[in-house]
C-alpha cells in the first residue's frame, strides 16, 4: 500500500523527507514554500541534491507538491491571473529539479464571474503553462476535486471533463480525487451504493485511469454542505466503514494515499496511519 501524509517542510526541505520516513510513510505531499505567500527565493542547489538523496534513501515515491492556496488559475483579475501562471511555471521548474512527480493544484475561484468563464480561463492558463515548460516531462499535473464552497470549480467531473477536453497537452494531466471534498460536494461514497455510482460518474465523465492521486480525508460536515473542513480517519461523516471501503475498493487500492486530516497533536499523523494500516485488507 502507498500511504503518506502531507508533512510539512518548515526548515530544510529536505527534513520533510526525514518526517515522513519516521513516520513509516512510502510517499508524501508537502508545500515545497510558505502555500499563504508569494516566492520569496528558490531553494539552495545543496538543499535540493539532498532532497533527491534523502527520498531515494528513504524509498519515498511518488513525491507530490501541493501548489500554494494564493494561486488561482480562473481568477478574472488579470494581475493575480498572470503572476499565478508565472507562479505556477516556477514552482513546475522547481519540482523539476527536486526530482518530484506531481504536482496537485485546485481548480481556482472564478470569483463569481461565471463557471464556464473560470473554465475558459483555467484552460488557457494551464495550455500556457505546459506549453512554457513542454521541455519537463517528468512532473505531472494533477486537477483536485473540490467542495465547491464559494466560487470553486471542480466539485462535479463534468468540469475536469470540460477541462482535460480543452487542454492542448492531455498527457501531463491525471486527477487528485479528495475523499472528503466529494462527500462535502454532494458524493456520498459513505456508502457502497454511493462510492460505486461515484467511481462510474468519473470513468464515464474522465476515465478513473486518470486518478493518480487519493487525498484520504474524513469529513467533518453533512454530506452536500460544501464546508472545507477535513476529519481525522474515521471520525467524521463517511465513518470508518466508509474508509475501509475506500481503502480497499478493487478500483482504488494500488493509488497513492495521502493523509490531509487534522494535525491538532503531536501523534494525530501516527494515529490516522495506524487506522489506515488496520483497515487494509492483505
Amino acid at each position: 500500500m502507498l500511504l503518506g501524509v502531507h508533512v510539512s517542510a518548515q526548515g530544510k526541505i529536505y527534513e520533510a523527507l526525514e518526517r515522513a520516513h519516521k513516520l513509516g510513510c512510502n510517499t508524501m505531499q508537502i508545500f515545497a514554500r510558505n502555500p499563504q505567500r508569494w516566492r520569496a527565493d528558490f531553494l539552495e542547489p545543496q538543499d535540493i541534491e539532498e532532497f533527491k538523496l534523502k527520498s531515494q534513501e528513504f524509498k519515498i515515491r511518488p513525491i507530490f507538491i501541493h501548489i500554494p492556496y494564493l494561486i488561482n488559475l480562473a481568477s478574472p483579475n488579470p494581475r493575480l491571473y498572470d503572476a499565478s501562471i508565472e507562479a505556477y511555471i516556477e514552482d513546475i521548474l522547481e519540482a523539476s529539479v527536486l526530482g518530484a512527480d506531481y504536482i496537485v493544484t485546485h481548480m481556482g475561484s472564478h470569483k463569481e464571474t461565471s463557471e464556464a468563464a473560470g473554465i475558459k480561463r483555467l484552460i488557457d492558463a494551464l495550455n500556457t503553462i505546459t506549453e512554457r515548460t513542454k521541455s519537463i516531462r517528468n512532473i505531472g499535473i494533477l486537477l483536485e476535486n473540490t467542495t465547491g464552497s464559494g466560487s470553486w470549480l471542480g466539485y462535479k467531473f463534468i468540469h475536469q471533463k470540460e477541462i482535460l477536453q480543452g487542454l492542448q497537452q492531455k498527457k501531463r494531466f491525471g486527477l487528485c480525487f479528495d475523499t472528503a471534498h466529494a462527500y462535502l460536494a454532494g458524493y456520498d461514497i459513505s456508502t457502497k451504493e454511493g462510492l460505486a455510482q461515484t467511481l462510474d460518474e468519473i470513468d464515464k465523465t474522465v476515465g478513473l485511469e486518470l486518478i493518480k492521486l487519493i487525498h484520504l480525508n474524513d469529513a467533518r460536515d453533512k454530506l452536500g454542505s460544501r464546508y472545507d473542513r477535513h476529519e481525522h480517519i474515521g471520525k467524521g461523516k463517511i465513518g470508518i466503514e466508509g474508509m475501509r471501503r475506500i481503502i480497499n475498493h478493487p478500483r482504488l487500492k494500488d493509488i497513492p494515499f495521502i493523509l490531509e486530516t487534522p494535525k491538532d497533536s503531536d501523534i494525530a499523523d501516527t494515529v490516522n496511519l495506524e487506522t489506515v494500516r488496520g483497515l487494509k485488507k492483505n
